[in-house]
């Protein structure tokens, strides 16, 4: 198993409160909260970095999505001539379409630095990285739970007013530059967003689970964590309970894994 470069926590198994009865986007489907029993399992400490993301791709010639797109969607904050690029959304018009932008160069020009987290990965990118690294993609039960609880930890969010006037630069911070959660893990909410392997629904049972997996069938999938997009004035999905669908093929500049394995039997 090639995860050399990817330092684990061990998540005990137990009982944990999954989602939340009161959640400031409803649409996404959070609560009811419920209680989750989880098997013992362990996740990767941060997000995967580009250096970690660059060997797979040296050993295996990967061609991700955006690549092979050859553009991908770009925050106009980190961008020196937004207008030169095409607005994808007038409900969201703050994101661009730009040539180049992919892993190797988050707004289509810059190179990406080797400590911070992967991003412009689709799913299919990040599941080839878990069939080479030996591990797998977290439910979003078992993201949740390595993710809580937050109580002292500040996510790595926006800074300032969103979307035009940030006291900070609009961009990841390095994987490992946040404070440790109990469990240990970086950045577990905000900096990027982070596949979970669960497809989206709305509708929860209430009812106590054990090692539940989402549903079978959907269209989309659920990402987790937040980002550094994310503002308490606007997207305030920094919280473990906070979730968003994402389609399968999207790849955009804050979107990247955190990666879990089984334990030694």
């Amino acid at each position: 198993m090639r995860t050399t470069m990817i330092e684990f926590a061990e998540i005990p198994e137990g009982a944990f409160t999954m989602g939340a009865d009161a959640a400031p986007h409803p649409e996404d489907g959070e609560g009811p909260a419920r209680e989750i029993w989880l098997n013992a399992f362990e996740i990767s400490k941060t997000t995967i970095t580009n250096a970690a993301f660059a060997a797979f791709v040296e050993a295996t010639g990967h061609v991700t999505v955006a690549e092979r797109n050859k553009a991908s969607q770009v925050f106009k904050g980190q961008l020196a001539d937004p207008d030169a690029h095409p607005i994808i959304s007038q409900i969201a018009p703050w994101w661009r379409l730009v040539e180049g932008a992919n892993w190797r160069h988050p707004n289509g020009s810059d190179a990406a630095r080797p400590d911070d987290p992967v991003v412009h990965i689709a799913r299919s990118d990040a599941i080839a990285y878990c069939g080479w690294s030996g591990t797998r993609l977290p439910t979003e039960a078992e993201w949740e739970r390595a993710a809580g609880p937050q109580t002292g930890i500040t996510p790595h969010i926006w800074q300032g007013t969103f979307p035009d006037a940030p006291t900070h630069p609009p961009r990841p911070r390095a994987a490992t530059d946040g404070q440790a959660n109990a469990f240990g893990c970086v950045h577990a909410c905000g900096n990027v967003w982070e596949w979970t392997a669960d497809r989206f629904t709305r509708l929860h049972s209430p009812r106590p689970d054990k090692n539940p997996s989402g549903p079978l069938n959907g269209a989309n999938y659920v990402v987790k964590g937040g980002s550094f997009l994310c503002s308490p004035s606007y997207c305030a999905r920094f919280r473990p309970s906070s979730r968003r669908e994402e389609t399968g093929d999207a790849t955009t500049c804050h979107l990247g894994l955190r990666v879990v394995r089984d334990p030694p039997r």
